[in-house]
């Protein structure tokens, strides 16, 4: 059921009908077995997610946050970003707002410093492409792109949007799904069959799955990138309290020297 609904449902459809539907469906995980750092909730389990391999214990029924939002968070509040971010001046883009981060960024920053944007999600404020980005040159001080570098046609082209809106000295966030086991990214734009690239890319509207060149490309485009393996410093109490489970954080710099 949850591969057909993902698979069959348009995004966007989605975002709408969780608003109201999610708290109803949490009410059957009511329990203490795990806790969501981002909204607070403890739940018997987590819900089941996945477009093609279905993960256990994966979606919180709350805010909807996966495995590496909770990862992710963990990780901004501990390392002081967030603390960080609370200035007051700090100019944020939010690309293809995940609804369990955007809600917390809201609550955290002055309306018109938080700006979300997209293509189709109705959650974005700013309607745009992120391979041309309508902002001025060093326009903000932190940017968030995750699990959308995959969907567009040419990555390389929205990694150097990107890097041209963030000022020198700024920094962001670009997850992707990589596999480890591939040395280089693959790609073949002949391919447009959702059901062929479901088998070849893990998802039907992805172009592309990386490799372990991922941080290279993004390097490529004027990023400084660091690759952090988070999970391993937290304890196994904590894996199995948070559900978590392995992936890298991509953490983008811009240069402090970098042309403006």
């Amino acid at each position: 059921m949850i591969k057909f609904i993902l698979n069959r449902v348009p995004r966007g459809m989605l975002q709408r009908m969780a608003g109201w539907a999610m708290p109803l469906v949490g009410l059957f995980y009511a329990g203490r077995g795990v806790q969501c750092p981002l909204c607070g909730g403890r739940f018997r389990k987590f819900m089941s997610y996945g477009y093609v391999e279905v993960r256990r214990n994966a979606l919180c029924p709350r805010c909807l946050s996966l495995e590496r939002h909770r990862l992710l968070w963990l990780w901004l509040e501990r390392e002081g970003k967030l603390a960080e971010m609370a200035t007051g001046s700090t100019k944020f883009l939010h690309i293809a707002p995940e609804v369990c981060l955007s809600k917390k960024f809201a609550a955290l920053l002055p309306p018109d410093n938080y700006i979300t944007a997209d293509l189709e999600s109705p959650l974005a404020k700013v309607k745009m492409d992120v391979q041309v980005i309508p902002f001025a040159d060093s326009t903000f001080d932190v940017v968030f792109c995750n699990h959308v570098l995959e969907h567009v046609d040419d990555d390389r082209r929205a990694m150097r949007e990107l890097h041209r809106v963030i000022r020198p000295g700024g920094w962001g966030v670009m997850l992707s799904p990589v596999d480890e086991a591939r040395a280089t990214t693959f790609e073949d734009d002949t391919i447009t069959d959702p059901s062929e690239r479901t088998r070849l890319f893990g998802q039907y509207d992805h172009r592309r799955v990386y490799g372990m060149d991922y941080a290279r490309r993004l390097q490529e485009t004027g990023w400084k990138v660091e690759e952090i393996d988070y999970l391993a410093t937290l304890t196994p109490v904590e894996h199995k309290k948070y559900a978590l489970r392995h992936e890298i954080l991509y953490i983008v710099k811009k240069d402090r020297h970098a042309e403006r």
